[in-house]
Formats: C-alpha cells, structure tokens, sequence
C-alpha cells in the first residue's frame, strides 16, 4: 500500500494537493466520474456543507495529503457527489484507496463519538501535539478507539469450521470471530469464543495474520487451529447453523477482501489436494 501514516495539527497550505475523505454517517462521499467513483479533493469536500466541517491529517496517498472530513448529518450533496457504503467501493474503486478511506472513517467515528467528555461531560477539542481529544476541563485523553477481536480457521480431519452467524444478512458460511475482553490474551480469546458460539474445544493455536475492519474500529487478529474435542453446540443468540466441511465442498463464504476469506482460501490450499 502506498499509505505513509501521519498527524499534524495545523492544516496544509491550501495550494497543497490533498484528497478529503468526508463522511455523512457511515457513508463515504465520492465524486461521479466516467472513470467510475474517485475521493474528491479536500476543498471539494470542505465545500459540501456551509459551515467549515471537523477534518483531520492522517498521511499521504502516494505522496498526496489524506484528510479524514466529518460532515454533519444534514449536509446535502451538489451534482456529480453521491454517498455510498465502503463495502460498495470495493471492485469499483482501487482495493488500497478503500482501505485508506476505512482509516478515515475510524477518524471520522472516533471523532463523532468524543465530542464530549465522558468523565464530567465538557466539550472536548483536538490535541495540537498527538492525534487524542482532550477535555479542557478535566485533561481527560481518548485516542482513536480500535477494537481486537479474533478470526480462527479450526480444522479436524482435513475439514473446517465453518459457520452462519444470526448477524449475517447474506446466506453465506465464515470461521468464527468475536471480540477479545479485558484482561485476555488473544489466545484465551480463541478458545473462550469458539467454545461459547459452538461447544467446541480447539488447540495448537497459531498466528495467521492480521487486517484493519473499519466497520466500525475493528482489528481483525487471525489464527489457525486444531480440533481438540467436543461436538458442535450453536448458541442461537449467535449462530445460525454451523458444520464442518471439506474444500471440495464449501458453502457460499465471504469476498476477498476479507481475511475470513485468506483464512478459507488458505485451507483449501492446505487440505484440497
């Protein structure tokens, strides 16, 4: 990725170029090209409200300045803009500029949720020397919030794991994940969540891989593991339905943009032959 991760706390010159990753809600702003969708420039994401939005330095895209743009929830959009999901940009937009616009977005959400302080309640305000907002009032700190949470592929008998979460909105299968708790390694984290969404217990746990999911401040920690007892048990809250199943015969699974998806594509490279 040709990101280069950066804070100022003044602005750029305005003759710099930068891009203006501006979000309405969840949703990020895009230009309408015949090219298809493009970020706009900073001043062309500053000038889609009336009043000057929050924005934010996070580095620069092949040497161009990235600014995370909060816009308020009423802004309205002129010809040629339209707001759309991240996941819809995949595909459409190059896969390395989405996950940019995810960091804005994690900027974008931090900033929306820190606007008051939640010791006494006082507005808050940018730290001039580290990315934080700072209470005034009480010198409370919040950084950007990032979320752990762990993906495992768990395999028993050249077979993988696989499960239909309640919390899907497609009918297709992935491994299991869920968040790490205070006080947990991510290992720990592994065996607590694959035990309580399936009644299942795994060993031989070993680190895969990682990837940032914006959605809204996750870091997506993955694992590799082995069947170590127990027969599947669903806990309906979480799984829909849930088996086992070899590489020749999988379900419907996620995109590739996923890393649920690396950790399929890993096992069917590892047990199809």
């Amino acid at each position: 990725m040709n990101f280069v991760s950066g804070f100022q706390a003044d602005p750029m010159p305005s003759e710099t170029p930068c891009l203006g990753f501006a979000f309405k809600g969840v949703k990020l702003v895009i230009r309408r090209t015949a090219g298809g969708p493009r970020i706009p420039s900073l001043p062309e994401a500053l000038a889609l409200c009336a009043e000057p939005p929050w924005r934010h330095y996070f580095g620069t895209w092949n040497g161009t300045g990235c600014y995370a743009v909060c816009l308020p929830d009423d802004a309205a959009f002129g010809e040629g803009f339209d707001a759309r999901g991240l996941r819809e940009l995949f595909g459409q937009m190059e896969e390395d500029l989405v996950w940019v616009a995810g960091r804005a977005g994690q900027f974008v959400h931090w900033h929306r949720n820190h606007r008051f302080c939640g010791r006494c309640g006082n507005p808050t305000a940018d730290h001039r020397s580290e990315r934080a907002k700072i209470c005034p009032t009480c010198g409370l700190l919040n950084h950007p919030r990032v979320s752990p949470a762990i993906i495992v592929a768990l395999v028993r008998d050249r077979q993988l794991l696989l499960a239909h979460s309640t919390r899907f909105q497609a009918k297709f299968y992935s491994v299991l994940a869920g968040f790490v708790e205070p006080g947990e390694t991510l290992e720990e984290c592994v065996q607590r969540e694959v035990f309580e969404e399936v009644g299942v217990r795994v060993g031989n746990i070993r680190y895969f891989g990682s990837q940032p999911w914006p959605f809204p401040d996750s870091l997506m920690v993955a694992f590799t593991a082995e069947y170590a007892g127990g027969e599947i048990r669903v806990e309906p809250l979480e799984i829909a339905d849930a088996g086992w199943f070899s590489a020749a015969g999988l379900p419907a699974i996620p995109p590739r943009i996923s890393i649920a998806r690396k950790l399929i594509d890993w096992f069917v490279t590892s047990y199809g032959g």
